[in-house]
């Protein structure tokens, strides 16, 4: 029963989000999407600091990059985000041209 129990608490905890990569991001990973667990309240900061443990490429974006959270846009900064299962979480870098 306490191993059930433990289970249980950890999938409370944490979730598991797939990370779409646009543009600069994609290229700097070399993937396009990637299934990832992460907690499941953790800032915007925090998830991108996480990514670029993943992806220390990512670091040159921190600056410009904007997160999508079910489709809605996300600066990077304190703001708590609540994860569900099974979240997309798009990385967008600034795109260039004009």
């Amino acid at each position: 029963m306490f191993i059930h129990e433990y289970r249980a608490h950890i999938s409370t905890r944490f979730k598991q989000v797939s990370v779409l990569y646009f543009a600069k991001s994609a290229e700097l990973t070399g993937l396009k999407a990637e299934n990832i667990t992460v907690p499941s309240n953790i800032t915007s900061l925090q998830l991108w600091q996480d990514l670029e443990n993943r992806h220390p490429r990512l670091s040159v974006l921190r600056d410009q990059v904007v997160l999508a959270v079910r489709q809605e846009y996300v600066p990077l900064g304190a703001q708590l985000l609540t994860l569900r299962q099974g979240d997309e979480v798009a990385i967008i870098p600034p795109l260039s041209g004009g």
